[in-house]
C-alpha cells in the first residue's frame, strides 16, 4: 500500500498536489538537476554570502548543538542501552563532513552519502571519514535494514523525487528506538502562510515536496515514529503579513517555538520499539 495519495491542491492546483493521507505537498513545477561541485558551492554562497568552508566554525557549532539535542534521546556516553562507540549514524547529504566529524568525536560510528565529488574527497582524505559518492536511492531498502541508530538529513529530502523510496528507506534502515534527525523548509511559516505569491516566486525549482510540522507528524506516525523535538530554525517576523508580524519579537518567537512556525524547521523523531 502506498504511503501517499496526491490530489490537486484546492487553493493552488497549478503549483501543488496535496497528499490525502499526510498533507505533504508535491510541487508540480519541480525539475531534476545535477548536484555536482558547482551546485553545492554556488547555492551555499548565494544563500549565506560565504563559502561552505569559510563557514566551518559556525557549521561545527551547529553540529555540536544538534548532537547535544540528540543525546537527550539516545544518552550517548551516559549509560544508554548501547555502548556509544557502537552507535551507528548515517548522514544523507553529508557535504564535506563537518557534522559527521563532530558526531564521530561524540562517540558515534559514522558514515555518509554525498553526491558532490569534491566534498566526498575532502571528507575522506582530509577528515578521514567513511563517505561514499552515492545516491541514497541507489542503496536497496533491504541492504541496510536495521543498520543505524541515527539517520540525519539536513535540507536533503525535499530534493528527492521518489518520496516513497526515501521514506521507506528511512524507516527500514533505523533500528527500533533509533532517531531520525531532519531539517527541512516548512510550508507552515510566514512565507507560505501569509505571502504565497512571494513563496512561489522564490521556490527552489529542485524541491519536489514541501513539508510542515503537521504533515511530518502525520507521516511519521504512519511509519511508526514519535516526534520528540521540533523547532523553527529561523525567525522572520518581517516576512509575516498577518497580525503575528506585529508581535514584539519575544512574543513572535514564543509563538514560533510553541507551534514550530517557521520557514525552516528541525525535527527529531524516534522509531517505536513495538
Amino acid at each position: 500500500m502506498s504511503l501517499f495519495d496526491f490530489k490537486p491542491h484546492r487553493k493552488f492546483p497549478e503549483y501543488y498536489e496535496i497528499c490525502q493521507h499526510t498533507d505533504v505537498l508535491r510541487y508540480l513545477p519541480a525539475k531534476q538537476r545535477e548536484y555536482g561541485d558547482s551546485y553545492f558551492m554556488e547555492e551555499y554562497m548565494s544563500q549565506y554570502k560565504k563559502s561552505y568552508y569559510d563557514d566551518e566554525t559556525n557549521l561545527r557549532d551547529m553540529a555540536k548543538r544538534r548532537l547535544s539535542r540528540l543525546a537527550n534521546f539516545q544518552k550517548v556516553g551516559e549509560g544508554g542501552d548501547k555502548d556509544p562507540t557502537q552507535k551507528k549514524l548515517l548522514e544523507i547529504g553529508s557535504a564535506a563532513g563537518f557534522f559527521l566529524d563532530e558526531a564521530r568525536m561524540a562517540g558515534y560510528k559514522t558514515s555518509g552519502l554525498e553526491l558532490s565529488p569534491k566534498e566526498v574527497e575532502y571528507a575522506k582524505s582530509t577528515l578521514g571519514l567513511d563517505v561514499e559518492k552515492r545516491s541514497v536511492l541507489s542503496v536497496r531498502e533491504e541492504e541496510w535494514q536495521h543498520s543505524f541508530d541515527t539517520i540525519a538529513a539536513f535540507f536533503v529530502i525535499e530534493h528527492i523525487e521518489d518520496i516513497e523510496g526515501i521514506w521507506r528507506r528511512l524507516e527500514r534502515w533505523l533500528v527500533p528506538g533509533g532517531c531520525l534527525y531532519l531539517a527541512v523548509p516548512s510550508s507552515f511559516g510566514p512565507s507560505f502562510q501569509t505571502n504565497p505569491k512571494e513563496w512561489f516566486s522564490t521556490h527552489p525549482s529542485d524541491h519536489f515536496f514541501d513539508y510542515s510540522v503537521h504533515s511530518l507528524k502525520k507521516l511519521l506516525s504512519i511509519l511508526g515514529f514519535d516526534v520528540n523535538y521540533v523547532r523553527p530554525m529561523s525567525y522572520h517576523s518581517y516576512r509575516d503579513l498577518s497580525p503575528r508580524g506585529k508581535f514584539p519579537e519575544w512574543l513572535y518567537r514564543m509563538y514560533a517555538n510553541q507551534f514550530a512556525y517557521g520557514d525552516t524547521i528541525e525535527l527529531i523523531a524516534r522509531k517505536r520499539k513495538h
